[in-house]
């Protein structure tokens, strides 16, 4: 009995173990499981910028050696997402030169990016980008999960969709036939009835709403007596006795549809037979003329409804034969009055055939003809990410004027081309002798466009001559090597020369120093418009030899140029930073980029360190040029960062003109490396 009980509580203290083990097991399992995954940060390249990657917040790992100027980076704090993701976190002291984890997120474009010097990095300024990042530690924030891989941005998607649409509306064919179709069918009119006219038939159109395998559209045409509306089939005949039309889709089809024949002309028969025609597959757009395009129609009541329609029937012609495309032309257009509106922006019609069906049926909107106020809405609001700008596509506006504006267009064509807006102006049947005086801006052609040699405005004398100038339009529209209206680096600066009139320098040398000056001066297209020139002169003090606004030709300037008095005396060149920043550079044009261009033949009597700083926070880009005694030293450190491309010696005087090519280069070469937006 004793050896029983012994055996039983064995038993039960063995299976007590057995559970115990099983728990702690289980428990572990537990424990395991319960464990947060560690978190997998991925890793990018310095030279990736933050609009490739499409994770609006993300923690990512940057190698070492991205403080190299080639990454580049724009802005200050709020970076532009053409920057250099790694490049802008060095800049921003986040980490070092020897890489690390950052925390990236996505923000809203700015308006403006102010370019500084910061840990071995210079960043650029930048007028406008559509979307900006700030970066701070790669710390994981409470409740936040990032992606352990990026997802980045393909440029092929757009190209994908084409082929899906061209594949689409290869499966589509035309039925055109006088006899009945035998469909169920919900009767509306496809259009507004218009007023009556004694020679045309009404259009109106039978739309099958049953599920088969294919929707039949028939248009049945109604006795003469009205006018009709276009539809996408144009004629100005009158037709007789009633036909039907048909045009047949395959179930599943979206998009647009093309009718491809013309309605009967008024001599043919009403059982004549007719033919059957494909639809052509939708083009992708003309590769060879890749560009944003932007008409400013013009909606005022001046313009009379007649001259209206023939303005759409132009734009009309203009979207056929531009080719429009995902990957040529894109176009969208705004009709101005008292005030602008938007009919559509470039993304919304992606072939020429929807682009001139949706043409037709913008109704005009009356008013006045601000075109200024249309050119600043245009700028604002037209041109961006979310309206299907393209970033890599020259952006134009296309301005149509009947007569002339009731209101004034040189600013706001100014801030337009400033902004990287390619100009045009068609004016039609403008002002005649009498009625110049009722021209609120005169010239105001030549105020708008940045180029006066006729290639950037054309004059028709009546609206039916209108049809001419297509042609003549695209191939200027098209030719984008000449495209320059947008901001280049020969017509984008206020340049600042600050000149040395120390006793060092001497009479003679003080002229083979001006002719320096005039030499770089004419490399540039200078006007009130484009580039503008300004110089001061210093020696223990300052003088303000001309400003900006003072001349607005190339030879106005050269004639001040040689006006200049040599002054003589000491050497105060950080003063004389200082001064230019002042009285020159205070007064730049917004978006201009900034230049100076000091020379120097000695050691300045103050201290330039601060003076450089200011210019360089204020993003003046400066350029320093030593003669003779100059001091090295200080040129590096007057010069903008890299001073290797900013800094320039030469032993004499007589040979400041050889150092001019390489000045101009290094300017184009500076200019070019910023993003077009």
């Amino acid at each position: 009995m004793g050896i029983a009980v012994l055996a039983m509580k064995a038993s039960v203290i063995e299976m007590f173990l057995v559970l115990l083990l099983i728990g702690n097991s289980e428990a572990k399992e537990v424990t395991k499981k319960s464990k947060k995954p560690k978190l997998s940060v991925p890793q990018i390249n310095c030279d990736v910028k933050a609009g490739k990657i499409i994770n609006p917040e993300f923690i990512a790992k940057c190698p070492a050696g991205c403080q190299d100027p080639k990454y580049h980076v724009y802005g200050t704090d709020i970076y532009a997402s053409y920057s250099s993701v790694c490049g802008a976190a060095v800049h921003s002291g986040v980490v070092d030169n020897s890489g690390g984890k950052i925390l990236v997120r996505k923000v809203a474009g700015q308006s403006g990016y102010k370019g500084s010097y910061s840990n071995g990095i210079r960043s650029l300024s930048l007028p406008r980008w559509r979307e900006s990042f700030i970066i701070s530690e790669g710390k994981q924030k409470r409740g936040m999960t990032y992606p352990s891989t990026l997802e980045y941005s393909s440029p092929k998607s757009s190209t994908a969709k084409a082929d899906e649409t061209t594949k689409s509306y290869q499966k589509s064919t035309i039925l055109l036939s006088t006899t009945p179709q035998p469909t169920t069918t919900t009767r509306r009119p496809a259009t507004t009835p218009a007023e009556p006219l004694s020679t045309t038939p009404r259009l109106w159109t039978s739309l099958d709403t049953t599920t088969a395998s294919t929707t039949t559209i028939t248009a049945k045409l109604q006795p003469a007596g009205h006018r009709v509306r276009d539809t996408g089939f144009r004629s100005t005949a009158a037709y007789a006795g009633n036909h039907s039309i048909t045009q047949t889709h395959t179930a599943g089809e979206t998009g647009s549809w093309k009718p491809g024949l013309a309605l009967l002309d008024a001599g043919s028969r009403p059982n004549e037979e007719l033919k059957t025609r494909s639809l052509e597959p939708a083009s992708k757009g003309d590769p060879n003329c890749k560009v944003d395009l932007s008409f400013l129609i013009d909606g005022s009541w001046s313009i009379g409804k007649r001259r209206f329609r023939i303005q759409k029937q132009f734009l009309k012609d203009i979207s056929q034969a531009l080719d429009i495309g995902p990957a040529g032309p894109l176009l969208g257009i705004v009709q101005f009055g008292d005030d602008p509106s938007m009919e559509f922006n470039l993304k919304t019609h992606a072939n020429s055939r929807d682009l001139k069906a949706a043409i037709e049926k913008i109704p005009q909107k009356g008013g006045l003809s601000n075109v200024g106020r249309a050119l600043s809405f245009v700028t604002k609001n037209f041109f961006s990410n979310a309206n299907g700008n393209r970033g890599g596509a020259p952006n134009v506006a296309i301005v149509m004027v009947d007569g002339w504006p009731t209101d004034k267009v040189e600013e706001a064509s100014r801030l337009a081309r400033e902004s990287g807006i390619n100009i045009f102006f068609i004016t039609i049947e403008g002002a005649v002798e009498n009625e110049k005086q009722n021209v609120i801006e005169p010239n105001f052609v030549d105020k708008a466009v940045c180029r006066r040699n006729g290639f950037y405005s054309l004059n028709v004398l009546s609206w039916f001559s209108l049809h001419k100038i297509v042609q003549p339009l695209v191939k200027r529209v098209c030719d984008t090597n000449r495209l320059a209206c947008s901001k280049t680096c020969l017509n984008s600066a206020d340049i600042g020369f600050v000149i040395d009139g120390s006793s060092s320098v001497g009479t003679g040398n003080f002229r083979t120093l001006l002719q320096f000056v005039a030499n770089l001066s004419k490399e540039f297209e200078i006007s009130d418009t484009d580039t503008r020139i300004g110089a001061v002169q210093y020696t223990y003090e300052q003088r303000l030899e001309f400003g900006f606004d003072k001349y607005s030709t190339k030879q106005d300037i050269l004639n001040a140029i040689k006006r200049v008095n040599y002054w003589s005396g000491g050497t105060s060149t950080g003063a004389a930073i200082n001064y230019a920043l002042e009285h020159l550079f205070k007064k730049s044009k917004p978006n201009k980029r900034k230049l100076m261009i000091l020379i120097t033949d000695g050691r300045s009597y103050d201290d330039v360190r601060i003076p450089a700083m200011a210019a360089h926070q204020n993003g003046v880009i400066t350029y320093s040029i030593g003669i003779a005694w100059a001091a090295q030293d200080e040129l590096e450190v007057i010069a903008t960062h890299p001073t290797k491309d900013h800094s320039f010696f030469v032993d004499e005087f007589d040979d400041l003109y050889k150092s001019v090519p390489k000045i101009i280069q290094n300017i184009c070469t500076e200019f070019n490396s910023q993003p077009r937006n």
